[in-house]
C-alpha cells in the first residue's frame, strides 16, 4: 500500500507537532501535564494509560505511556458547528511516555490542523481561528512546561 502522500514533506509545523522533554518521575509529569492543561484553558475530560492497559491485557511489558485528553469546550462545540467529522479525532491529546526513568516526554499533534489536512474540516477563516486559538493554548502550555529541551520533531 502507498500514501496518497510523503509523510516526510509534510513539516510538522502543517500539523502542530510539538514535544518537550521533563526531567521527573512519570507521575509527576502527569500531574505537572494535567495542572498547566486545565492552567492555560483546557479541561481533562478523559485520561488513561494504554501501557497499564497492555501490560494486563496481552503482558506487553511496555514502559509508563499516558494520555491526556485535553478539551477547551467552547472551541469544541465551535468545532463541531464547522463539521461533526472533527468529533472522529476528539480530544486533543497531550502523551507522556519515560523515555528512561526521571525523563519524561511529552508529546502532542493539533487535530485541528490535521483534520484541515486531512479534508475533513473546511479551509475557511471559522477555522482558521480555531486553529489560531488552539494553538495558543498549546503553545502556552509548551512555554510553561519546566522542560529541559522543547522542540518540533528533527
Amino acid at each position: 500500500m502507498s500514501l496518497p502522500i510523503d509523510p516526510a514533506t509534510i513539516d510538522p509545523e502543517e500539523y502542530g507537532e510539538k514535544q518537550a522533554v521533563l526531567e521527573m518521575n512519570h507521575e509527576e509529569a502527569i500531574e505537572h501535564v494535567r495542572e498547566v492543561c486545565t492552567d492555560v484553558g483546557f479541561g481533562i475530560p478523559v485520561e488513561f494509560s494504554p501501557s497499564e492497559l497492555l501490560n494486563e491485557k496481552v503482558d506487553a511489558d511496555r514502559d509508563p505511556y499516558y494520555v491526556l485528553g485535553a478539551c477547551n469546550p467552547e472551541i469544541a462545540d465551535r468545532a463541531l458547528e464547522e463539521t461533526p467529522k472533527i468529533g472522529g479525532l476528539f480530544p486533543c491529546n497531550m502523551i507522556v511516555w519515560e523515555e528512561e526513568p526521571g525523563r519524561q516526554r511529552v508529546y502532542h499533534v493539533s487535530i485541528m490542523k490535521i483534520a484541515r489536512l486531512l479534508g475533513t474540516a473546511p479551509d475557511n477563516e471559522a477555522w482558521a481561528e480555531i486553529i489560531d486559538e488552539t494553538g495558543d493554548y498549546v503553545e502556552e502550555a509548551f512555554e510553561r512546561f519546566d522542560s529541559v529541551e522543547t522542540e518540533s520533531t528533527d
